[in-house]
This record gives structure tokens, sequence and C-alpha cells, in this order.
């Protein structure tokens, strides 16, 4: 069972930066991608960025040229660098994981719990 566990939210400026991170246990050479996925309030959850085992990447419109998604395979960690962040980044940000999907749907295996990102004007 893969268990995802987020961190690195918090609040930030308009224009500032974040990165986020997710360490994924109980995972095994078969996982073909992880992502990042938000929540506004009021809002239905939406891909932001995913990578899979190979290292390619989808980002989202609105994310691409600001977000960057990476992970480090050796610690089992996914990572989101949010660059030029906007008010309208504001969302809980979860990450998951799929061993048989890779787009930027809902259609993931397995979900972390979220981390919270404010960002103020």
């Amino acid at each position: 069972q893969v268990h995802l566990m987020e961190s690195g939210g918090g609040s930030a400026q308009a224009g500032g930066s974040l990165r986020l991170s997710c360490t994924a246990s109980g995972v095994d050479d078969s996982l073909l991608c992880m992502g990042w996925f938000r929540q506004a309030p009021g809002k239905e959850r939406e891909g932001v960025a995913t990578i899979d085992s190979d290292g390619n990447t989808r980002y989202e419109d609105s994310a691409k040229g600001r977000f960057t998604i990476s992970q480090d395979k050796s610690k089992n960690t996914l990572y989101l660098r949010m660059n030029s962040l906007k008010p309208e980044d504001t969302a809980m940000y979860y990450c998951a994981a799929d061993h048989l999907t890779c787009g930027l749907g809902l259609d993931f295996g397995f979900w972390g719990q979220g981390t919270q990102v404010t960002v103020s004007s």
C-alpha cells in the first residue's frame, strides 16, 4: 500500500514562492506516476502537474512557466516548486500516485491528506 505525506504548504505573498514536498512509502518500481493536484474552496479538484517514472512531465496551463514538478527517487520524494504565486493558487494541494495512469485527471489510486497553500495579494 502506497502512503503519501505532503509538507511545505503555508502562506505567501503574491509573487512569492513555496516548495511542496511529498514523501512516499510502500512504493516499488512498478509505480508509474506521481502528481500534484489542488482543490480551492467551492471548486472541484484539478490536476496541477504530473511526472512519470521516466521523468516526463505534464502541467496544467496556469502552472506552466511558474511551477516545476520534480522527484528524488533515492528519497521517494516528490516536489512542487511554485514561483510567481497568485491569489488564485490558494488551495489545498494533494500529492497522488498511480501504477497505470499519468494524466491530469483524478483517476489516481493513492492520495495524500493535503497541505494548504494560501496566497495573499
